[in-house]
């Protein structure tokens, strides 16, 4: 079993102590200095039965904790299996540092890492590096500058902070510059905060609801504990100076989900993964100060440990086994970890010593504590304690104690711990009565608990029917009124001509086409897609549609697209020759995004078993049989998932034309909607050739066709004998998607198949061809039935030279395993620049190639505009350049092919973007890949795609630069090779701060050229990021 150091004696090492022991995996804690709460020579009758039940704390007198060295030593010889630190100090000395070196277990991060709490400066100027939110702010060594400072800035330079370690008390809030004025003449005139204070950081001061989200982390996972609030002034109302803590509370009622993701994903993951980057890795706590603005979350400070009193209602609050999550820290295994939180309230109430934050007495006897703690909601944990010679619980700090309660609910929680706080006394104490005020009053103030509160307003729904009333009614057909808004809907067979009905129920949806519709506002189209699904499986039957229902629930009722996708379905009704007589539209908060929905179908139709013949006739399938094909009208609405996967690899704009139809933008090309083959009906009744009829949805031709066919027989069919559009071809090249998983995923050209009759097939293909005149489809004979015993059913000759054929083949008939020109050991790779402009930074590349120093020769520079300033430096220099117009070419690959061929004829080996103003694309960046380098006007990952200096200016940060970095798909998102830093001055406007990155970026490109060039950096493709070879 475990033996633990816990190093500190404050509250926080007390609750900490107290939930370590809690661990059946623990044998003892121990605890240097500790407190009184923390000695085992507590009197009996001043615990409860719960902490006689874990009786495994004590405290340790002989700890050399302030030498390093020496405690390493003495917790190998008292067999210490993990130290614990509490307080802040010896992190940033670098405990945890020499305790790893000497094979000393330590929860905690390393003195690199505690920078974040350590150097305010550091923490401030690590948050712009890495994007996340903060205040405005500056550094200062000397007092006249920072004054300065405040009296000029553009926002309110109202906070004063001691860059260094200050106890929690080197922040001055002011409400005038004239406040902060002076806050920075004493500090730095009166020595307040020692070394501590030798820097100063003035920030913006931000208004808005403060709390701390603190996470548990191995370096690379987090666990994010509940948000927490606690209260730094030492009187109710927040009166008073500050202190380190009168109380805290949590969770947060007025603290929701959404803000906790958000700080989860862009603060905490962010700072530790920015820390790893930085060759920092951090372990242990990782806590954040948080000021919820108008503008979002944005932090504060970052402390690198738990806070006090934070950590006591956190403790209270934690369901799982507190050594176990601390063990899987510093293994590097949270990730395996799954912790567990109480669903209670938990109020802290902190017990000070009179005069406290200022000069206070000691030595003060405390009653009480016994009485507190034998309440099972209660637990005192204390700080400023200690034992006298006669064994009295005598007070030893400013903040003494804290009473910390839980319950079901904030208000009981304030109760009890008011109580307990009541019943301990000593001379001169005092505490805040009004612990937990913001929560208290949120909830108050929290509308009455209704459904339309919860998100479901009936109202909107009701007025949502009674909107969509007069579409339904216009799908009215025989049998049925479709009139909306009762219980159930009616439709009478016999009126619709039914004396011997059959009926026939197709349901269906839509599938992941949604995203596609939802992410571009796109929902007119998306109610065919609907319809067609449910009445093209019940055609399959010979049974005509009679009527339809609809099913659409989402997040929150938007009346404007829900009638745009409804008016959809009515007009596919209307098609499809059937009435909407019903339906259900459900709100379901918490079960989909705003703004998302989804839809479901229902279809029912029927036949007359007097008249009409059901389908499929599968015994009377027999050799020799027809196969005849009906067009689809692209997509349809199978697949999406893959699609969409294809887009994004191909890096096209939805918007922009399609690769593979220039008379089509890609997304009206994508959302086309899914054919209605109702028309077909009377080919299906007349004749009786038709023996099944088969709807080519998931599962592709072979899946679809394979269940009209009887056992013992195969379809024959051949690919070349019908229309595959073009959209299939370059989605099976772009994708590199292999035929076959083509032919079981999409539809392939191919709406419906039918079996018909061999002496049937001109009769059929005929009436065929007057059915379908209007909606411009066609069909074909594309097939045949024989006998065959094998277990594939479908067997389609020719597809792969069919799929190739429907797009282009010289546009997309690229190897992306080409082999790129090899570099040989004694030349100088050689290099094509891109440009589209001036070429300022291709000239600044041409000046570093003349150099003796340089790695590269520049052979080549191609441009897409012929006017292109750069072309006559290019001229100057000698350097062959070629100009290719993307508007000659008909496709974005197009292009690029051209450029490619270009490339490989001159061998090039490296490519530098210099204001090419044109996006490469997917096959391109990918055959390339490693070779493509591009320059960025800001320091990646922040401010990233258009106008970055626009994005630096209106965030506030007083740093930006430039980055050279690897091209990949996604934009601005490839390995970082180099980056310069800038500073942003306070006068700076887009202009001026261009002109001095510009400089940064005609240095900074040369150099990184030269790494890529000479080998010493290297495109990690497998992690995305820069292998460095010769350091």
């Amino acid at each position: 079993m475990a033996r633990i150091l816990i190093i500190g004696s404050g509250g926080r090492e007390h609750a900490l102590a107290w939930k370590l022991s809690q661990s059946p995996l623990v044998k003892s804690v121990l605890v240097s200095p500790g407190n009184g709460g923390t000695d085992n020579n507590i009197v009996e009758n001043e615990m409860s039965e719960h902490a006689k039940k874990y009786q495994k704390v004590m405290n340790v007198i002989d700890v050399p904790s302030d030498n390093y060295e020496s405690l390493s030593l003495w917790c190998k010889l008292n067999e210490i299996s993990l130290v614990v630190v509490g307080p802040e100090v010896p992190l940033a000395d670098g405990i945890c540092d020499v305790l790893a070196k000497n094979g000393v277990r330590c929860f905690g991060p390393t003195s690199s890492a505690a920078a974040l709490e350590a150097s305010k400066e550091y923490a401030k100027e690590f948050m712009v590096r890495n994007g996340i939110p903060t205040a405005q702010f500056k550094s200062f060594k000397d007092a006249d500058s920072a004054i300065a400072h405040i009296n000029t800035a553009n926002y309110d330079a109202l906070v004063v902070k001691a860059s260094g370690l200050a106890a929690g008390k080197g922040v001055v809030v002011c409400e005038t510059a004239t406040e902060a004025c002076k806050a920075v003449k004493d500090i730095f005139e009166q020595n307040l905060f020692g070394s501590s204070g030798d820097t100063l950081v003035v920030e913006e001061r931000l208004y808005g609801e403060e709390f701390s989200l603190l996470c548990f982390t191995d370096g690379d996972t987090i666990a994010v504990m509940p948000p927490i609030q606690d209260h730094k002034q030492v009187y109710d109302g927040d009166k008073g100076p500050n202190t380190g803590g009168m109380g805290a509370y949590g969770p947060c009622p007025q603290i929701d989900h959404k803000v906790v993701e958000y700080i989860t994903n862009h603060v905490l993951q962010v700072a530790v993964n920015g820390m790893k980057n930085e060759g920092k890795k951090y372990v242990g706590v990782l806590y954040a100060g948080i000021m919820l603005t108008k503008d979002g979350p944005k932090v504060l400070e970052f402390n690198c440990r738990f806070g006090d009193p934070e950590c006591q209602v956190l403790m209270s609050l934690l369901d799982s086994d507190l050594y176990e999550i601390f063990t899987q820290c510093c293994k590097g295994s949270l990730n395996s970890s799954h912790i567990c939180w109480k669903n209670t309230k938990s109020v802290c109430i902190v017990l000070a010593s009179s005069g406290y934050p200022g000069a206070y007495e000691k030595g003060k006897v405390i009653t009480g504590i016994g009485a507190g703690n034998q309440n099972p909601n209660l637990k005192v944990f204390e700080a400023g304690t200690k034992l006298d010679s006669d064994g009295n619980k005598i007070t030893s700090g400013g903040r003494v104690l804290s009473v910390c309660s839980t319950a079901s609910n904030l208000e009981d929680a304030t109760r009890i711990a008011l109580a307990g706080a009541e019943v301990i006394k000593f001379e001169g104490s005092f505490y805040r009565k009004d612990i937990g005020w913001k929560g208290l009053e949120y909830i108050k103030n929290q509308p009455k608990l209704t459904y339309a509160s919860c998100g479901v307003s009936v109202s909107n729904g009701d007025a949502f029917v009674h909107g969509i009333s007069s579409i339904a009614s216009s799908t009215a057909r025989k049998g049925c009124t479709a009139v909306l808004g009762g219980f159930g809907a009616l439709f009478d067979l016999a009126a619709a001509g039914y004396s011997n009905p059959v009926l026939v129920s197709g349901t269906d949806g839509v599938g992941t086409k949604l995203l596609l519709a939802q992410g571009s506002g796109r929902h007119s189209t998306i109610g065919q897609d609907l319809v067609a699904m449910c009445v093209n499986d019940v055609l399959t039957h010979n049974a005509e549609p009679l009527f339809f229902l609809d099913y659409l629930s989402c997040g929150k009722l938007k009346s404007k697209i829900a009638t745009e996708v409804v008016h959809g379905i009515s007009e596919a009704c209307k098609l499809a020759g059937c009435g909407l007589i019903g339906g259900e539209t459900a709100e379901m908060p918490g079960m989909y995004a705003n703004g998302e929905y989804d839809l479901a179908g229902f279809a029912v139709g029927a036949y007359d078993k007097k008249l009409h013949t059901p389908l499929p006739r599968l015994n009377e399938i027999s050799e020799g049989d027809v196969i005849v094909g009906i067009s689809s009208n692209g997509l349809h609405s199978n697949g999406f998932s893959l699609v969409r996967e294809v887009v994004k690899i191909s890096g096209c704009n939805l918007s922009e034309s399609a690769p593979f139809d220039n008379n089509c933008n890609l997304l009206d090309c994508l959302l086309a909607p899914t054919a209605i083959y109702t028309s077909l009906l009377p080919v299906l009744r007349s004749g009786n050739f038709v023996k099944a009829l088969a709807h080519i949805t998931g599962g592709g031709i072979n899946g679809n066709l394979a269940r009209v066919i009887p056992n013992g027989m195969c379809a024959i069919i051949c690919a070349k004998q019908w229309e595959i559009q073009p959209v299939f071809g370059w989605l099976s090249k772009v994708g590199d998607i292999d035929f076959q998983e083509m032919l079981k995923t999409f539809n392939c050209g191919l709406g419906m198949c039918m079996v018909i009759a061999k002496e049937g097939v001109n009769a059929v293909m005929e009436n065929c061809r007057v059915r379908l005149a209007s909606s411009k489809l066609n069909a074909y004979v594309i097939g045949y039935i024989e006998k065959s015993d094998v277990e594939n059913k479908v067997i389609v000759n020719d597809f792969a030279e069919a799929l190739k054929n429907s797009w282009d083949p010289n546009v997309t008939e690229v190897d992306n395993a080409l082999n790129l020109p090899s570099i040989g050991n004694s030349e100088k790779p050689s290099v094509a620049v891109f440009i589209s402009g001036t070429g300022t930074n291709m000239q600044a590349l041409i000046n570093h190639e003349n150099t003796a120093s340089s790695s590269y020769t520049i052979s080549l520079i191609i441009s897409n505009k012929a006017n292109a300033g750069g072309l006559k430096k290019a001229s100057a220099a000698n350097i062959s350049y070629i100009v290719l117009d993307h508007k000659n070419f008909p496709t974005r690959e197009a292009y690029d092919l051209a450029v490619h061929e270009v490339l490989m004829k001159k061998r090039v080996h490296f490519i530098c973007l210099a204001g090419f103003m044109r996006l490469l694309s997917g096959w391109f960046t990918r055959t390339w890949r490693g070779r493509i380098i591009n320059i960025h006007p800001s320091l990646l990952p922040s401010f990233k795609g258009m106008d970055a200096h626009k994005q630096v200016l209106k965030s506030g940060v007083r740093i930006t630069g430039c980055t050279v970095h690897y091209v990949t798909e996604n934009m601005d998102e490839g390995a970082i090779i180099a980056q310069t830093a800038v500073s942003v001055e306070i006068d700076d406007d887009v202009t001026s701060l261009s002109e001095r990155v510009k400089t940064a970026e005609h240095q900074t490109y040369p150099k990184a050229l030269d790494l890529v060039a000479s080998g010493q950096v290297q495109f990690n493709d497998r992690s995305n990021k820069v292998t460095w070879l010769n350091k």
